[in-house]
């Protein structure tokens, strides 16, 4: 635990909490989850104090969005795996084996639970400073007009911005059997007369794939520019 600690950077008083923080409830009653459960409104909590203060100027909606897209769960398994949480994971001997330790779920209900244990541990204060360190490459790269967005829609936004007109897909082919079906979608933008074609295992997806080419595009437009 020592060894995790200094990674966290933050040292326990009481190690047993953070042994406490990495017990899956498949070991038995002295598990994570009431941590797990306090974590979760710490983060969301300390994440919106955090945008609240440092973006002034983007409405209560985007402000939502962004905190969305900081506290859930595949951006908290992300942070987990940064400090190689899965290593320390206690697990029964059932999540084990089927590799749980690898699981994004439980890998970011470990960190909501340790941000819970430094708040036991330390005190409220100790808590935030902690959070502030785990999130501190995403708070100093953070583009609110972007984060949390889907290709699409910030294809669609910029386009607008540009007063250009819409994109327009269209469904190339759909190939394969009726339960593995593969789409390839055109995306075709006017602004820059050409179209962008993906392909994937749903219309959907492809969409997006499209959209993000085509959104890559336009910004490397805009910086050569």
């Amino acid at each position: 635990m020592r060894q995790l600690s200094a990674k966290l950077g933050y040292t326990f008083e009481n190690p047993d909490i953070l042994a406490r923080a990495l017990t899956h409830r498949s070991m038995g009653a002295k598990n994570n989850e009431r941590l797990e459960f306090l974590g979760d409104s710490l983060v969301n909590f300390m994440i919106a104090d955090a945008l609240f203060h440092q973006f002034h100027g983007i409405s209560e909606g985007d402000l939502s969005r962004v905190r969305a897209f900081l506290v859930k769960g595949e951006t908290l398994a992300k942070i987990g795996r940064e400090y190689d949480l899965s290593d320390y994971l206690m697990l029964g001997p059932g999540e084990l084996k089927s590799g749980g330790y690898r699981r994004s779920s439980i890998i970011a209900d470990a960190v909501e639970a340790i941000i819970a244990a430094v708040y036991e541990d330390g005190g409220l204060d100790a808590c935030r400073a902690f959070v502030t360190r785990l999130y501190a490459d995403r708070m100093a790269n953070l583009d609110p007009a972007k984060v949390g967005k889907d290709p699409k829609t910030r294809l669609q936004e910029t386009l607008q911005a540009r007063q250009a007109d819409l994109p327009e897909y269209s469904v190339i082919s759909v190939n394969g059997p009726a339960h593995a079906q593969e789409f390839t979608i055109s995306c075709f933008v006017s602004a820059l007369d050409r179209k962008f074609e993906a392909v994937a295992t749903s219309r959907r997806k492809a969409e997006q794939l499209a959209a993000e080419e085509a959104l890559r595009v336009l910004e490397k437009g805009e910086a050569d520019d």
